[in-house]
């Protein structure tokens, strides 16, 4: 016999699939479900989980459950590749701005995570990526400027990748990386559509060339409505 919470999860996706609540759109209140199906608030509250866990609902604080799209793009933890080889790969509209292109000293945090001195150069690029119109990824990047002497914003705006493999004739080899969830800073939500969202899922990559030189630190702050982070795992006898 199936819990109660698991029949309302099902009727409410159905629901959903059906169109009886368009992308946009609240479901009813938590009170209002618990009246209508004559059950516990957490009864409900069960049923509402499954529903944002399997990608039809986002808990939007202060104002209820938030109908969403479900579809999703996937995000390659494992790879190493560009915003443009991604969006070009989901054939998706991509544009990105770039609000920061500076030449700087490092603070302490960027000196730890690069592994530099604080008298050494380092080039910082702010970038929101937009997917189908929307600012879904903020993209902080931190390049050692000995490793890369030039940088524009054309480059920046385009692909920073193909600059260093193509023009610099850099070759990038491999990253370490790291994935947490945490509430959206004043710049997250001043430069990416976070209204109503209280996580923000973050990945630091730590990029290094073939002679494994750390020359790159970047934050990528991402939406948590758009993506849907994947792997490849092979079990090893």
């Amino acid at each position: 016999m199936k819990n109660k919470y698991f029949i309302i999860y099902q009727e409410l996706a159905e629901q959903i699939e059906a169109g009886n609540w368009e992308v946009g759109q609240f479901l009813p209140s938590e009170n209002e479900l618990k009246d209508y199906y004559q059950t516990s608030r957490e009864t409900i509250r069960k049923a509402l989980s499954l529903l944002s866990q399997n990608g039809y609902i986002q808990k939007v604080r202060g104002k209820g459950s938030l109908v969403i799209e479900r579809n999703k793009f996937d995000f390659p933890v494992s790879g190493l590749v560009s915003f443009k080889e991604l969006s070009e790969k989901l054939k998706q509209d991509f544009r990105t701005v770039v609000h920061d292109l500076s030449l700087i000293r490092p603070n302490r945090h960027i000196q730890k995570q690069l592994q530099i001195k604080a008298d050494d150069n380092i080039w910082r690029v702010i970038r929101t990526r937009d997917l189908a119109g929307e600012g879904v990824i903020l993209d902080k990047d931190f390049l050692i400027a000995s490793c890369v002497p030039e940088l524009t914003e054309a480059v920046c705006q385009d692909s920073i990748y193909a600059y260093l493999e193509g023009e610099l004739g850099l070759t990038i080899s491999f990253a370490k990386k790291e994935i947490t969830v945490e509430e959206p800073t004043i710049e997250d939500r001043e430069l990416l559509q976070l209204e109503g969202f209280q996580n923000i899922v973050v990945i630091k990559n730590f990029v290094y060339l073939d002679d494994a030189t750390l020359f790159q630190y970047t934050e990528s702050r991402h939406r948590p409505d758009r993506f849907r982070f994947v792997d490849f795992a092979r079990r090893h006898q």
